[in-house]
Formats: C-alpha cells, structure tokens, sequence
C-alpha cells in the first residue's frame, strides 16, 4: 500500500453510507426495524444515524431526488441470527445469494433501496 493510502486509513475515518427516502415518515420504522431499535442520533428531522460498528454508519436521509437506489452489504459474524432476528422483529428477506462460501441475505426498503447482511456457510 502506498503512504498516502496507509495515511488515509490510519487516522480512524469515519464511513457514513446512506440510504435516501421520499417518504422519510413511512421508511424510518422499517429502518428501525430492520436495525433493531432506534438511531444513535438524529442529524436533522429527516436523518437518522445509526452506528453499525465502529466507525461505520447507516444514514438514512430524506432526499427524494436519490430515493430507492442505495446498495449496502454489511458481513457479520453470525448471519443466521441476524436474519431470524430480523424476521422477529417482522421483516422477511426479499432474496439471497450464494457466492461461493459467502451467503447474502437481501432485504428491501418500501422504496427500493436494498440492504444485504452476508455471512460464511452455516
């Protein structure tokens, strides 16, 4: 790795991935569901925040111009747990996949935007 990109990732950046809304009132308690329980914080009235690990935030953000088209994979260490937890708390997955010994479970915003959970075979 060069130094400028050793740098970079030295110094703790903080990585923030949003997911834009239209409806922000009708998509926020999917998203609380989904992550299990409410923001970290709230940035604005229409934006809320929540750590998913260290460093690394999901914002969801009203901004109908870019509603429906986010992408987001977040690889945890027990995907099985995740997802039936999840699903307890009334969600179902929209998909999954099968990339070698990676499996993605994905699930669907009422707008479009997707968010995967990956983990290794069980």
């Amino acid at each position: 790795m060069s130094d400028a990109t050793t740098d970079f990732l030295s110094d703790g950046p903080e990585l923030f991935a949003t997911t834009c809304v239209a409806d922000y009132p009708t998509a926020y308690p999917w998203w609380e569901a989904l992550l299990g329980g409410p923001p970290t914080f709230r940035a604005t009235p229409t934006e809320a925040v929540w750590e998913v690990a260290p460093h690394r935030w999901i914002v969801l953000e009203e901004r109908a111009e870019r509603a429906g088209h986010a992408a987001h994979t977040l690889y945890v260490d027990d995907l099985d747990a995740r997802v039936a937890a999840i699903r307890a708390r009334g969600l179902d997955p929209s998909g999954h996949e099968t990339y070698g010994a990676v499996r993605k479970v994905l699930f669907r915003d009422p707008e479009g935007n997707e968010i995967g959970f990956g983990g290794g075979e069980a």
